[in-house]
């Protein structure tokens, strides 16, 4: 005989009701820029230089037409895959070697080798700019990887810097993860004869794929909207990300800002892709952990 239990609710105290205000609240001032931003890009310049921002009316989709054609983003989107995709997957799998060797290894400089990963999030992009920029006009590259033959003004380049300081933070991230795994698993596999390099690919790996997978959504976002340093490591136009390609929209004398905001919306839309994609396995690795004491 089944017995329904009934939904216990919590009541609502002051508290939690100024709790639920002020989130709604922030959720709004969060959200009223891309919604202003996405309906602006709707709108021609024509009518709101007329009538002013705060009206409605004028609606059109010519901004995402003009703003594709005249960015070529179809061009710069394939050079944010040619940089993101390599960047993404070489960083996740550096990254997790070096996690996997703090947390299943004692070793006296444990702690050091995860310092100095992690020291490159915490150094200013900006304090390395002359000397990466000096470095990178100096190392050569076979013709067939760089069209300059070195290192700087090619897609190597910026994957490489990429990597190098996204690698700390995900070596922070997943060295925690790998420390929670039972070692009952590795004591297992030792019994069995599983070389390190097996106990890493085929024990460590597909337990790691939360946090592998939330991971990845984070440095495919922050890597695609990078732009610091392909203006400084780059000089040759066609081979600019996409985030770089929102400069063609500005004109010489005035900036339509109806055609940037259908712009930035175009350059959004493959990270909301992704992020959709990996939600489930990205909030997964987001609560990772909150149910251990």
């Amino acid at each position: 005989m089944s017995v329904d239990t009934p939904i216990r609710r919590r009541k609502l105290t002051p508290l939690r009701i100024l709790l639920h205000g002020f989130l709604i609240a922030v959720a709004l001032i969060w959200l009223f820029p891309i919604a202003w931003a996405v309906l602006t890009s709707f709108r021609s310049y024509q009518y709101t230089a007329a009538n002013g921002y705060v009206s409605f009316g004028g609606w059109t989709i010519d901004n995402y037409v003009t703003a594709w054609d005249q960015a070529e983003f179809g061009k710069h989107f394939l050079n944010s895959v040619y940089i993101t995709v390599p960047a993404v997957l070489l960083t996740l799998f550096l990254a997790s070697c070096v996690a996997f060797v703090i947390a299943r290894f004692s070793w006296k400089i444990n702690l050091l080798l995860l310092g100095v990963f992690t020291a490159a999030n915490l150094l200013p992009q900006q304090a390395l700019l002359i000397p990466l920029f000096r470095l990178f006009t100096e190392v050569p590259l076979p013709e067939f990887m760089s069209d300059s033959e070195l290192l700087y003004d090619s897609y190597w380049g910026l994957i490489l810097i990429n990597v190098a300081f996204q690698c700390g933070f995900c070596v922070f991230v997943l060295s925690n993860y790998m420390k929670a795994l039972p070692h009952d698993l590795y004591e297992a596999a030792m019994v069995d004869g599983a070389s390190v390099w097996r106990q890493y690919w085929q024990i460590t790996m597909p337990l790691c794929r939360p946090a592998l997978a939330a991971l990845a959504t984070l440095e495919v976002t922050w890597i695609y909207n990078e732009f610091f340093w392909a203006t400084v490591l780059m000089r040759t136009g066609d081979k600019f990300p996409v985030t770089s390609s929102l400069n063609n929209l500005r004109g010489q004398f005035f900036t339509d800002n109806n055609l940037v905001s259908a712009g930035s919306v175009l350059v959004a839309i493959p990270t909301l892709v992704i992020f959709f994609m990996l939600q489930r396995h990205f909030v997964r690795g987001l609560t990772l952990g909150a149910s251990k004491g």
